[in-house]
C-alpha cells in the first residue's frame, strides 16, 4: 500500500457537527473558551473538551492559556484556507443550513475570515487589485506586483515587515458565499487591520459581520473600483 497523507483522519475531526459547528465559530480569528465553543457546539462543556482535544491532537487548534482560562484558536492560516474551501464546496453542491438569519445578508456582504476580508466586498477588493495589476497569478502562486507594494506602502502597510513573517503575504482564497476569490495572507489582514483603524468598518466578533460606515464604504469602492 503507497503512503501519503492520511485525509480520512483530518476529515473526520472536521466532519463531526460539533466539532465543525467550533471550528467555524473559529474562523473569526479570535481564541474563545471551552464554555464559548461547547455553546457554539450546542454540546456541554465535558463533550466539547473532548472534542477538543481531538483537534488538538489533529494538529488543527493551537490552545493558549491566560490566567485561569484556555483559549482555542485555528492552528493557522491553512486550517482556515482548508475549511473555507469546505464551506464553498458545500454552498455549491448545495448543502446550507437548514436555519438561516436574519444576518445572513450582512454576512454575504462582508465578514471575517480569519482576520481577513471575505465576502462582496473581500472578492471586490480582490478583483480591483488584479485588474489593477497590483496582484498576479503564477500558475497557482498569487504575487504582489512592485506597483502592488507602491499602493499598499501608500495605504500605510508596512510590506516589509510583512516579508519577514512566516506567513505568505498574499493568498487566494475561495470566498464561500461568492464562489470566487478574495485576500488571504497577511496582507489580506493587513488591509482588515487598516479598514478598522481608518474606522472605516468594525467586526462584530459573534458573528463575524464586517460592517462598514456609509464613508467607510465610500472610501472603500474609491480604493477599490472594479469594471
Amino acid at each position: 500500500m503507497k503512503e501519503g497523507p492520511d485525509i480520512a483522519h483530518i476529515a473526520a475531526l472536521i466532519g463531526d457537527p460539533a466539532r465543525a459547528n467550533m471550528l467555524t465559530a473559529l474562523m473569526s480569528g479570535k481564541a474563545l473558551t471551552v464554555s464559548e465553543l461547547a455553546e457554539e457546539a450546542g454540546v456541554t462543556i465535558q463533550t466539547a473538551s473532548s472534542h477538543l482535544s481531538k483537534l488538538d491532537d489533529g494538529g488543527l487548534l493551537r490552545p493558549r492559556k491566560q490566567g485561569r482560562h484556555k483559549y482555542f484558536a485555528l492552528a493557522s492560516d491553512e486550517v482556515a484556507h482548508v475549511l473555507e474551501g469546505l464551506m464553498g464546496l458545500a454552498a455549491g453542491s448545495g448543502y446550507l443550513r437548514k436555519r438561516t438569519g436574519p444576518r445572513d445578508a450582512e454576512l454575504r456582504l462582508a465578514r471575517v475570515c480569519y482576520n481577513h476580508l471575505a465576502g462582496d466586498m473581500g472578492t471586490q477588493m480582490f478583483d480591483s487589485l488584479v485588474e489593477r495589476g497590483h496582484l498576479v497569478l503564477d500558475g497557482e502562486e498569487l504575487e504582489l506586483t512592485e506597483a502592488g507594494v507602491a499602493f499598499a506602502t501608500g495605504f500605510e502597510i508596512d510590506i516589509e515587515s510583512l516579508r519577514k513573517a512566516r506567513a505568505p503575504v498574499c493568498r487566494e482564497c475561495l470566498d464561500w458565499s461568492e464562489r470566487r476569490s478574495h485576500l488571504a495572507g497577511s496582507l489580506g489582514r493587513a488591509f482588515l487591520g487598516r479598514f478598522e483603524e481608518l474606522s472605516w468598518a468594525k467586526r462584530d466578533q459573534k458573528t463575524r459581520v464586517v460592517t462598514f460606515t456609509r464613508n467607510g464604504a465610500e472610501k472603500f469602492n474609491k480604493l477599490f473600483p472594479v469594471t
